[in-house]
C-alpha cells in the first residue's frame, strides 16, 4: 500500500459537486492498494500515517504526529498512485489491486485509523472526486507499508 500524505491547513473532497469530506489543519492522505497487499499492510500503513512526525513542535522541528496536534485526517483512495510509469508515455495500472480488494483494504485502513483517531473524513471509493487542499509548508511525503510481503523490487 502507498500513501502520499500532505500536511494541510485545510482540505476537502467533493463528488458531483457535493462535498463528502472536509478537514481543517491536519493530514490529507491519498491512498493506493497494490496487487498482493494484505490486511497487514493496511495495519502498518495506518500506524505510519498516524505516527509520522511532520508537525512542528515548540522549537520549529517536525517532531509531532497528527494525533499529538489533534489534527484532522482526510483519506482519499487514489489507485493511480500504483501505476507503473517506468516505460513509455502512458501509465500501466497492472500493479494496482482489483477494485474489490482495493475497496476492502482501503475500508480496513479507514476503520483502523478511526479506532485510534478523530476526526477522520473520507472521499468515496471509486468515484470521480475533486480534491482541494492548502498544503502547509509545503510538506508532502510518500509512505509505503514497507518490510512486508510485497516489496517494490518484487512487483511486476
Amino acid at each position: 500500500m502507498i500513501a502520499v500524505i500532505q500536511r494541510v491547513t485545510r482540505a476537502e473532497v467533493a463528488v458531483a459537486g457535493e462535498r463528502v469530506g472536509r478537514i481543517g489543519p491536519g493530514l490529507l492522505a491519498l491512498v493506493a492498494v497494490e496487487r498482493g497487499d494484505t490486511e497487514a499492510q493496511a495495519e502498518r500503513l495506518a500506524e505510519r500515517i498516524l505516527g509520522y512526525r511532520i508537525f512542528d513542535d515548540g522549537e520549529g522541528k517536525m517532531n509531532l504526529n497528527v494525533q499529538e496536534v489533534g489534527g484532522g485526517l482526510l483519506l482519499v483512495s487514489q489507485f493511480t498512485l500504483a501505476a507503473d510509469t517506468r516505460k513509455g508515455l502512458r501509465p500501466s495500472f497492472t500493479p494496482a489491486a482489483d477494485p474489490e480488494t482495493g475497496r476492502r483494504l482501503f475500508d480496513s485502513l479507514v476503520e483502523q485509523i478511526r479506532r485510534h483517531h478523530a476526526p477522520v473524513e473520507t472521499g468515496r471509493f471509486g468515484a470521480d472526486m475533486q480534491v482541494a487542499l492548502v498544503n502547509d509548508g509545503p510538506v508532502t511525503f510518500i509512505l509505503r507499508a514497507a518490510g512486508l510481503a510485497n516489496p517494490p523490487e518484487q512487483r511486476q
